[in-house]
């Protein structure tokens, strides 16, 4: 139970935090959701850098872990946004949009977990 309520509060923070970085970023751009891009990519890099501190040392405790990780970066960051996002662009026939959002996201994102483990590897 202490879990439970350690992703619920962690992903509520998550998720407020990202509806106020979407809201203020993808009105920047009419064809490229910038706000849903940021947070996933951040929320890829956080987690790459907390399960790289975990992987080196104990000093995040499992309750730590879960709300940091389960919690805070799955509310944060957001497939279902991407995915009505990617749906729009290609029910508006914005082909190009589409594939750089898509590939742009999916890559961009795996190395910024890569980063985040390589950022801990260095500095520790």
């Amino acid at each position: 139970m202490k879990h439970f309520l350690l992703v619920f509060l962690g992903g509520g923070i998550g998720s407020g935090l990202r509806y106020l970085i979407s809201k203020f970023l993808n009105p920047y751009f009419s064809s490229f959701y910038l706000g849903t891009f940021s947070v996933n990519i951040i929320g890829c890099l956080l987690i790459g850098l907390i399960l790289g501190i975990t992987s080196k040392s104990s000093s995040l405790n499992s309750t730590s872990l879960v709300f940091l990780t389960v919690g805070f970066c799955g509310g944060f960051t957001t497939f279902s946004s991407f995915a009505l996002e990617n749906y729009d662009m290609l029910r508006e026939g914005q082909l190009f949009s589409f594939f750089f959002y898509t590939l742009s996201s999916i890559l961009v994102g795996i190395l910024a977990v890569a980063l985040g483990f390589w950022l801990v590897k260095l500095l520790a």
